[in-house]
């Protein structure tokens, strides 16, 4: 299946905070990318993680939401996959030269092309928050 996309939001510990990219053009962003031949979005998702922001961090099994985006007007709309991840906001970012990663605080909004995902991050965020102290 082509076009196929995949990117990861990965949450600190505390579900206080975004890592987040700055893309050239789209503004802050998950860390994501295409799905290469031969590789599965989970893979992909975790590969641009490394590649974008210089960290690992286990993937949660279940995708955090789906997508159908049109990244320019001349390209064929890309399906994409959003993995979750909880990750230490205190390991050692290293992202792509020009696209610096940064944690940023889900209660700010930032700039994006995306302004959607903003609230579909923190509702996921959320949702984490409460599974893990068992609140709602």
């Amino acid at each position: 299946m082509e076009p196929l996309s995949a990117e990861v939001w990965v949450i600190d510990h505390d579900c206080g905070h975004v890592l987040l990219v700055r893309h050239r053009w789209r503004g802050w962003v998950p860390p994501g990318g295409k799905v290469e031949p031969g590789e599965t979005p989970r893979e992909a998702a975790a590969r641009e993680l490394r590649e974008e922001a210089g960290i690992s961090a286990e993937l949660l099994p279940v995708p955090a939401a789906v997508s159908v985006r049109s990244y320019r007007s001349d390209w064929t709309p890309t399906l994409g996959l959003a993995y979750a991840a909880l990750a230490d906001r205190t390991l050692p970012l290293s992202g792509e030269s020009g696209q610096p990663a940064a944690w940023v605080p889900l209660e700010h909004d930032w700039e994006s092309v995306f302004p959607e995902d903003r609230d579909r991050i923190r509702r996921h965020a959320r949702r984490l928050a409460e599974a893990r102290t068992g609140i709602r």
